[in-house]
């Protein structure tokens, strides 16, 4: 067990039920669930069972446990105070995003974690997607050219349900671009560098909860490039495809369900030759493109085994706190934004 992370999880039941244990922590090279918690004792009884760990009675059972890192999925307005007391029991934090309510909650949460020397890491695992990967490595090598414009879509049906903490913003943060924007967003900014600056329509288009069911967003990147981002709680799932679009002055990647919790998508890259001249007739001839096809990698397997690496090794993890601040500083931009109507600096 040396190569090993020993892992607790506070937040045991949603998606940590249901994705990250069984197809991350459990599966993981290095790394091992010793104990979980969840302020639902049966539920957190049958995944302790399920997946052979301890389940604890409380936060403080669980830093007590021998447990070297801690994976938080509680709900949003809980990370700062779980992430604080694994931090001061010396547990390293791997915390679901966003990074706390706020942007002073999350740079609280980086400083304390800092203090008391553990690393902080965030749960954006769509980053790790092979295919998202492929396409970095595409703009990295200039082939797509200047980057112009993307659009990232991530969408799906969730009406009202009682309890659902996602629908009060009170708890969630936010709604439908706090949980599912904020992917995109975070995507569109491994691909084309920092935002600058945004514009934002959030609205309760079908649904009647305190949280926004529908969101878009405008970004304008620093290296001048632009880009839309939509989300809504209020399609239906087969009806969003959940669309990537990236274009460049010498072409373009085009993506199908790419972006969600699978492990892989469509993904085409259309690139045109360094001579390519004006065409007054704008004459589209036929192209199957590239087809962008690595061989796929689970998001939740990835982003565990990093964390967990870095721990060992170390180091700062690819999954850092620095992209969850960034990402609360964007959001936050955006929801000004919403609320003034005007465009938000970054």
């Amino acid at each position: 067990m040396e190569n090993k992370i020993k892992w607790g999880v506070i937040g045991s039941g949603g998606i940590a039920q249901r994705r990250t244990i069984p197809e991350g922590i459990v599966l993981a090279e290095h790394a091992n669930l010793v104990a979980v918690y969840d302020i639902n004792a049966e539920v957190n009884y049958t995944v302790a069972k399920k997946f052979n760990a301890k389940a604890v009675q409380s936060i403080q059972e669980l830093i007590d446990a021998d447990i070297d890192a801690v994976y938080i999925a509680s709900p949003v307005n809980r990370h700062l105070e779980h992430a604080i007391a694994c931090a001061k029991g010396k547990k390293h934090v791997f915390c679901e995003k966003p990074l706390g309510m706020t942007v002073e909650e999350a740079e609280k949460m980086i400083r304390i974690c800092k203090q008391e020397g553990v690393l902080l890491g965030t749960a954006l695992m769509m980053r790790f997607l092979a295919q998202h990967q492929a396409a970095l490595k595409i703009i990295q090598e200039g082939k797509l050219g200047k980057l112009v414009y993307g659009r990232a879509q991530l969408s799906c049906w969730y009406p009202p349900i009682e309890g659902a903490w996602r629908q009060d913003p009170t708890v969630s943060g936010g709604g439908s671009l706090m949980d599912m924007g904020s992917h995109c967003i975070d995507l569109l900014e491994m691909f084309f560098g920092k935002v600058k600056s945004v514009s934002c329509f959030i609205n309760n288009t079908v649904h009647s909860y305190k949280s926004e069911d529908s969101s878009v967003v405008s970004l304008l990147f620093e290296n001048g490039a632009l880009a839309t981002v939509d989300s809504c709680f209020s399609i239906p799932d087969n009806s969003s495809k959940n669309i990537l679009e990236l274009y460049g002055s010498k072409g373009s990647i085009l993506a199908k369900d790419t972006i969600g919790q699978g492990a892989a998508g469509e993904m085409i890259a259309y690139l045109e030759d360094d001579d390519t001249g004006y065409d007054a007739n704008q004459v589209r001839t036929a192209c199957e493109g590239v087809i962008i096809n690595p061989t796929p990698v689970n998001t939740y397997l990835a982003e565990i085994e990093e964390f967990s690496c870095a721990i060992l090794e170390k180091r700062e993890p690819l999954n850092n706190a620095a992209i969850g601040l960034e990402s609360q500083k964007i959001l936050a931009a955006c929801y000004l934004s919403a609320k003034t109507g005007k465009t938000v600096d970054v």
